[in-house]
């Protein structure tokens, strides 16, 4: 492991670098990127972010949300993601969902030895969300479980639980790409461009937020045979039924607004996800789930606009008293 330096966020952040070794997936050597806001005075409490597909962290809004109420708060760019890709890899490429246990198994560690074992709630978005799902029903099948483990929860706003589209994309279609996938599993989908959602969200378009378009490009990162293959892989073990041994709250938005190019409906929508199949699937994590619908906000709700932002951030507050993973004062 190794020490903690600034971060691109400015003051207040600062990151550091989870070595992984060889690229099982043949693209060298590959690494994380554990960033947290610099820990104030006290906390009783930890969390974990976790991004989605064709994204990296940096909403400081999110994790000042959280340190007020008493969290030292982390983010992971995953392998291959934002800060922790490397010239020549394939941007978010994993053949298998498992993999990412390495980089995050290494940032829980980090976190419980340097907050003293304090417990720790997790929190994703989009394509992040089911790769957490996935970890923690492995990990709560260890002696001890998720909760022995000092982790107390799950937040997933808009989390990937199915691939959106027409239905024969998730029967042949998704038999034709695995099959695709064996031959040439880093070869490019051909897709529509699209980068409706991603100027709803820059400065430089439609949006308010200032981010590092190389990290998070507007119109998204080529999808690959075989990175699909892997979330379809994930879809199906979800849809078996989880049992992450934590409760769990589902944020998304109340409506889809499938669209090549940016108009104001897109920025009161879920631009990229069917929220009908969130609102479907979110049972499948196991035994203690909350879903709540956020309406008019965006893919991430956590950067719609500013009032169903705050109906996001109200929903997280009062669902943190209720199962008291905050203090009550």
């Amino acid at each position: 492991m190794t020490e903690w330096v600034p971060d691109e966020l400015g003051e207040g952040y600062e990151q550091r670098t989870i070595p992984l070794g060889d690229d099982p997936d043949g693209e060298g050597q590959i690494e994380a990127t554990l960033v947290r806001r610099t820990p104030g005075e006290s906390y009783d409490n930890a969390i974990l972010y976790v991004h989605g597909f064709s994204d990296y962290f940096f909403q400081r809004e999110l994790a000042d949300f959280f340190a007020e109420r008493g969290f030292a708060f982390y983010a992971l760019d995953l392998r291959k993601c934002g800060r922790s890709r490397r010239e020549g890899q394939t941007g978010h490429y994993v053949s298998d969902l498992a993999l990412y246990d390495a980089e995050l198994d290494g940032s829980l560690e980090i976190i419980r030895d340097e907050t003293g074992g304090k417990p720790v709630l997790l929190s994703a978005h989009s394509t992040g969300g089911l790769v957490l799902a996935l970890w923690l029903h492995r990990l709560n099948k260890q002696p001890g479980g998720t909760k022995g483990a000092g982790i107390t929860g799950l937040v997933l706003n808009s989390p990937w639980f199915d691939l959106q589209g027409a239905p024969w994309m998730r029967t042949v279609g998704t038999q034709a790409i695995a099959a695709a996938a064996r031959f040439k599993p880093k070869s490019i989908i051909k897709l529509p461009h699209t980068d409706a959602y991603g100027s709803s969200l820059h400065v430089s378009a439609n949006g308010e937020w200032d981010f590092n378009t190389a990290f998070k490009p507007l119109e998204g990162f080529p999808v690959t045979y075989g990175w699909l293959t892997a979330i379809r892989r994930g879809h199906a073990a979800l849809h078996k039924g989880l049992d992450i041994g934590v409760p769990s709250l589902v944020l998304r938005s109340t409506r889809t607004r499938f669209a090549r190019r940016f108009s104001e409906d897109v920025a009161t929508a879920d631009a990229v996800l069917d929220v009908k199949q969130i609102a479907r699937w979110s049972g499948c994590l196991g035994d203690q789930v909350t879903v709540m619908p956020i309406a008019d906000a965006k893919h991430d709700v956590f950067i719609s606009l500013a009032e169903p932002r705050r109906a996001a951030y109200d929903a997280v507050d009062s669902w943190l008293r209720v199962k008291e993973l905050v203090s009550q004062a």
